[in-house]
């Protein structure tokens, strides 16, 4: 998780193209991270309790697979969407390939379903709150992020959704 978190913050926005990254935006960033890692690893410590076979429970194995099906599909949209463009290109293209052939929002898509993966995983009220503030944060800039891109680009395929697959 720490890892996770570190590589969102500190390293994620130097392999961005584009426009620079704001430092603010780091700061706070930061800030949230070290706020909800906190959260997350007291919970895990100080209070919650599973039982010696919980590695084997449905919650964990599943939750688990989501988590990893997520991060996958996160590392990769990111990559795809890293390499759209040339190093000081700031105009926006169309991301192709991956989760991107169904929805405009294939790395927010990974993001949630990575965080309800944890969730279900560790079957705790804090991951649960985290995974349905990811979704409630970063649900909406998907679908924003599809309007713009049905706004401005008129090739843009129709049949793609904004960030579930054939749903939304």
């Amino acid at each position: 998780l720490c890892f996770l978190i570190c590589l969102r913050t500190f390293i994620y926005p130097f392999f961005t193209r584009g426009r620079p990254f704001p430092v603010q935006l780091l700061f706070f960033g930061t800030l949230f991270c070290i706020y909800n890692g906190f959260l997350q690893g007291y919970y895990l410590i100080y209070c919650a309790e599973y039982p010696n076979n919980w590695c084997t429970d449905i919650r964990f194995t599943s939750g688990l697979f989501l988590f990893l099906l997520g991060m996958g599909i996160n590392i990769h949209s990111d990559l795809l969407l890293r390499r759209l463009r040339k190093p000081g290109e700031v105009t926006y293209k169309i991301p192709q390939g991956g989760l991107f052939t169904y929805v405009s929002g294939a790395n927010y898509f990974g993001e949630i379903v990575e965080w309800f993966g944890f969730a279900i995983a560790t079957w705790s009220l804090p991951a649960f709150a985290f995974a349905f503030f990811t979704l409630c944060c970063i649900g909406p800039r998907a679908y924003h992020h599809h309007r713009y891109y049905l706004k401005t680009f008129t090739d843009y395929p129709k049949s793609r959704k904004a960030l579930i697959p054939f749903v939304f």
